[in-house]
């Protein structure tokens, strides 16, 4: 498993590692076979990623698994919003990752989010299938990330935030490859990614985050599912709705909020996605039969 792996081993498996050495919010290496296989389970990290898959792979998105073979690699592009699973025994595996936050991409020239992005946005298009020629591309542009991250230009970070911008733009000319299989146990991974989803967006630690996902259409959105199909998975394997999940999650967040921080009922009303402290304290009392402040007291 990957978790037994040491760092160079987690590095060789394509498992993003950051060092000391590195900014916090990017890094990037190649990557080829461990002895070990790797199975990486369903997770959403802070940060974007972009690798290249050359091996016979799967990659597991809610009901839908990508199938990698060997003789057509992939070039992936992950989402922070969305979870995913990643499993090979290939022993000839190899390829590159890139990890950065949207911080790092960020620039005064560039005001737009990554979530946007055609190749990022949640419930698009993001794993693609290079040709011969392509992949050289890819990699030579990958090698000149790996190259300028041990250099001592002092724009280098400059550098590398442009060979993304060109990997992105070379992927933007390609077509998406998304032959995916469903799965049988759909309803239930569906469930399982819904409710992991749902606890990643919690504990809200500063009154300056604010939720991203808030309704029930957010989760499907970000899980490439219809809304229905959804509340029907949720609901066959939980015996409860989207909604109520959400509002219950809410609830306990709220009230960890009002009892053990000192932020105003109008700065927890905004971190937890309400537009006005108001519809707060109405959702609040229509769930409790109180008050925010009279809880908190």
């Amino acid at each position: 498993m990957s978790g037994n792996l040491t760092v160079a081993e987690r590095v060789k498996a394509g498992i993003p590692v950051f060092y000391n050495n590195t900014p916090p919010d990017f890094n990037a290496a190649y990557y080829e076979a461990t002895s070990v296989p790797v199975s990486l389970p369903y997770h959403r990290r802070d940060y974007f990623k972009i690798w290249i898959i050359i091996g016979n792979s799967r990659l597991h998105f809610a009901d839908k698994t990508i199938e990698i073979e060997k003789h057509r690699p992939a070039i992936v592009f992950s989402n922070p919003l969305v979870p995913y699973s990643f499993e090979t025994e290939d022993d000839n595996r190899c390829g590159y990752w890139c990890v950065f936050t949207e911080e790092f991409f960020r620039t005064k020239d560039r005001q737009e989010s990554l979530q946007e992005s055609p190749l990022f946005r949640v419930g698009g298009d993001n794993v693609f299938y290079p040709d011969e020629v392509q992949l050289v591309t890819f990699r030579h542009l990958f090698d000149k990330m790996i190259a300028e991250m041990n250099a001592d230009y002092v724009h280098k970070y400059d550098m590398i935030g442009s060979y993304i911008n060109l990997i992105i733009h070379e992927a933007m000319k390609m077509q998406p490859a998304m032959n995916a299989a469903r799965h049988k146990n759909a309803s239930e991974r569906i469930a399982s990614l819904f409710i992991e989803l749902l606890e990643r967006q919690f504990p809200i630690e500063s009154p300056q985050r604010t939720l991203v996902l808030r309704r029930a259409g957010d989760y499907a959105a970000a899980l490439s599912v219809h809304v229905n199909h959804l509340n029907f998975a949720v609901k066959e394997i939980t015996g409860k709705s989207t909604t109520t999940h959400i509002t219950d999650r809410l609830l306990y967040e709220a009230k960890a909020l009002l009892k053990h921080t000192d932020w105003t009922i109008a700065d927890i009303a905004y971190c937890l996605g309400f537009e006005y402290p108001n519809h707060f304290n109405n959702f609040f009392k229509k769930n409790t039969s109180i008050t925010p402040l009279t809880f908190r007291k």
